[in-house]
């Protein structure tokens, strides 16, 4: 009886200490919504739809560009663009996602660039109408900017 006893608390115990570590247990963090659509404009290279999906842990935070609207011009081998996305912020201000990452593009493939780095704070609502993503490629610096608000809202990040 004794050796069931001591049994039955050992569960209670581990139990209750794996109900308290939930409890404790840091909440995942998410930006909503993980994706958005804008329509973009590069003035004489071309615009179109483009989707911004993005992506949080903590503080860091990266957005990836992808555009099957808006095509390479050339040839573009990977992580050949130097590319930075400015989103406005609701509370003013800007946030700049940076990077030079991007696949190996052939003439004319959808231009993808990312992931591109930024740090936000919690609460941080991020909007691409208004801001720019700017790309320079060869010494040639493109410059795309949304037509209007993001679709199906701004990133809110936790």
């Amino acid at each position: 009886m004794r050796r069931m006893r001591i049994g039955a608390g050992a569960a209670l115990v581990a139990g209750t200490l794996a109900v308290t570590g939930l409890a404790f247990a840091p909440a995942a963090l998410a930006v909503a919504p993980g994706s958005a659509t804008i329509t973009a404009d590069c003035g004489s290279f071309g615009g179109g739809d483009a989707t911004l999906t993005a992506t949080q842990d903590g503080t860091a935070a990266t957005i990836t560009v992808n555009s099957s609207a808006i095509t390479a011009p050339i040839a573009l081998g990977e992580d050949s663009i130097s590319s930075t996305l400015t989103l406005v912020k609701a509370s003013g201000g800007t946030t700049a996602f940076t990077g030079t990452e991007n696949p190996a593009m052939a003439a004319g493939d959808p231009v993808q660039v990312g992931p591109l780095s930024g740090t936000v704070a919690s609460g941080d609502s991020l909007e691409a109408f208004g801001g720019s993503l700017t790309m320079t490629v060869f010494g040639i610096t493109i410059t795309c900017t949304a037509t209007g608000p993001q679709s199906p809202g701004p990133f809110v990040f936790d």
